[in-house]
């Protein structure tokens, strides 16, 4: 049984986007191992305070997420 576990940074994601994250990670699962596994996948989404997460050295927080993601759209 897979037990998938994606950490996000807290207050940058919605509920449906967490949903979303849930259904696409088991239907990748299920493509890799079978569709007999998708009743046993779980997939967990946690978050993360903000401030308690760094990339380079330097704590991360939602605010800097979204700058992130503007400068990718």
């Amino acid at each position: 049984m897979p037990l998938v576990t994606i950490n996000v940074i807290e207050n940058v994601f919605s509920k449906e986007q967490k949903r979303e994250m849930i259904e696409k990670v088991t239907d990748a699962m299920v493509a890799i191992e079978g569709e007999a596994m998708r009743g046993v996948t779980w997939v967990v989404v946690k978050d993360v305070k903000e401030g308690e997460w760094g990339i380079g050295g330097q704590p991360l927080g939602s605010s800097d997420v979204r700058k992130i993601q503007a400068g990718a759209a």
